[in-house]
């Protein structure tokens, strides 16, 4: 089955904060196998957006770190699954998800909104 993945991309990273990613990395997935994938720029596009960019996007599945509850219904009511709780290089991630060995973590959904001050965390603790 084909699948159209999407991680929060910084540098090569996933990006630990959802709906302040810059860009996309998206891929093509299909038996285990990535078939292509492209670094896609949000446009300036952020938190109550994404979804709507990423479903136009064709993507059918999300990977990330953090995200708060909005954007993580925002996806679901897309039709995109998600996968929570998610760091390190996007490359790696991506390759561990064709191979179905990455679940979904929902410790890592941050309980409120804020824009991640100087000195302020977030309870997910997945970015500060």
């Amino acid at each position: 089955m084909k699948k159209v993945t999407a991680i929060p991309y910084d540098n090569g990273q996933v990006f630990g904060h959802f709906g302040k990613t810059q860009a996309f990395l998206i891929a093509e997935l299909e038996t285990g196998k990535i078939l292509r994938s492209a670094v896609v720029p949000t446009e300036g596009k952020g938190h109550g957006e994404l979804a709507g960019f990423l479903k136009a996007h064709g993507v059918t599945d999300c990977l990330c770190g953090g995200m708060g509850e909005g954007a993580y219904q925002a996806l679901k009511a897309q039709g995109i699954t998600v996968v929570r709780g998610v760091s390190g290089k996007a490359e790696t991630v991506l390759q561990n998800y064709a191979q179905g060995s990455l679940q979904d973590d929902p410790q890592a959904a941050c309980s409120h909104h804020h824009d991640h001050q100087a000195g302020h965390s977030c309870s997910c603790g997945k970015h500060s």
